[in-house]
């Protein structure tokens, strides 16, 4: 099985590569066009900051690619909101695969804190990269932005309001949560993504 992570101007890279090793799968980090279509699977991760990030795609002509893709595609953290339509990160328009916003948490309690960082449950789980024994899972989260909850989420998450903790649609997935920083869990997620 080919497993091409996408190489585009974003952290956390590394990150995913590891977890792949810890599950045994030797996966390609690449921003090469053919080798990316050509994978059995695609994971699109990320860290970092939404406008610089499309523009980078733009300019490698990734965007288009992403959007075409036909086999299983993972979009992590970042990955997943630049799959959305909007981000209110920059005002900037994204790559359209969910017809979703991404939104800003706001302050409505003194308490919270933005950004959300660290282990939190997640709940409301359906669709093919879950399966009944992660219901109520922590998993790690490390963001400011979410995506709202909408016809196409598949796992819901709390913290200021309740957002959309992963979403898909046809063969797209994505995950606001880093799966391959969240453990045991994390891993029978991909696991569960990598056997689709």
């Amino acid at each position: 099985m080919k497993i091409s992570i996408i190489n585009y101007n974003a952290g956390n890279v590394q990150s995913v590569l590891f977890a792949m090793k810890r599950l045994g799968i030797k996966a390609n980090l690449t921003d090469n066009i053919e080798e990316i279509q050509k994978s059995d699977k695609v994971i699109f991760p990320g860290v970092g900051e939404a406008s610089s990030t499309m523009a980078f795609l733009k300019d490698k002509k990734l965007d288009s690619v992403i959007i075409n893709l036909k086999q299983p595609v993972l979009g992590i953290c970042l990955g997943m909101q630049l799959m959305c339509a909007y981000s209110e990160e920059n005002e900037t328009p994204c790559l359209g695969i969910f017809p979703s916003k991404v939104r800003k948490f706001l302050f409505t309690d003194p308490k919270s804190k933005v950004p959300h960082m660290g282990w939190n449950l997640i709940q409301d789980l359906k669709g093919d990269i879950f399966d009944e024994s992660l219901e109520g899972a922590f998993t790690y989260f490390v963001h400011g932005f979410y995506v709202e909850k909408n016809e196409f989420t598949t796992a819901t998450c709390d913290y200021i309001i309740p957002f959309s903790a992963a979403i898909q649609k046809e063969n797209f997935y994505a995950t606001q949560f880093h799966p391959e920083k969240s453990g045991s869990v994390g891993e029978r997620i991909l696991t569960n993504f990598l056997t689709i």
